[in-house]
């Protein structure tokens, strides 16, 4: 993960340019499975990762709601974590060796390119043919006309390569 103050300086740019709070959770979970699969962060499963990803953009200060379905101790955790955004401590050194100690113990297996490529066609088996057409289509909304073009004939390329 970046240090906070770059943290914080990338939630407040995001939140400048007016992006919800799931995009601006992408990008810290992003950054979270790159630390697991660097080796300088542990995490049993790519969903845990993910979720590690959530607790750091909380942290951050941007608003993000735990699910409805999450449990109580989610939701209180969740709520510990929008009161640390705004605390500013200094860790405690022992208390930060810890981890690196443990880490030494872990596999980094949870963000490799197997177990996020299963992860990914989990999450869209559980949605809507519709669901996922309509973020495609959002998606190729505002990628712009030249994206669109260039993605298009990389499409047509593939389609041929297929069939022939």
């Amino acid at each position: 993960m970046p240090d906070a103050h770059a943290r914080r300086r990338v939630a407040a740019k995001d939140t400048k340019e007016g992006k919800s709070s799931g995009p601006q959770a992408g990008g810290y979970a992003h950054e979270e499975i790159e630390q697991v699969s660097k080796g300088k962060r542990s995490a049993r499963s790519t969903k845990q990762a993910i979720a590690f990803g959530r607790s750091q953009t909380k942290r951050a200060g941007v608003k993000v709601k735990p699910s409805r379905a999450a449990s109580t101790s989610i939701q209180k955790k969740a709520a510990q974590d929008e009161v640390a955004s705004h605390e500013r401590r200094k860790p405690s050194a022992k208390r930060s060796k810890a981890p690196a100690k443990a880490l030494k113990k872990e596999d980094y297996m949870a963000a490799s390119k197997s177990a996020l490529s299963t992860h990914a066609k989990q999450s869209a088996s559980r949605r809507s043919a519709s669901s996922r057409s309509a973020a495609a289509k959002k998606a190729a909304h505002t990628q712009g006309a030249e994206n669109r073009s260039i993605a298009a004939k990389k499409a047509a390329k593939t389609h041929v390569r297929k069939v022939s």
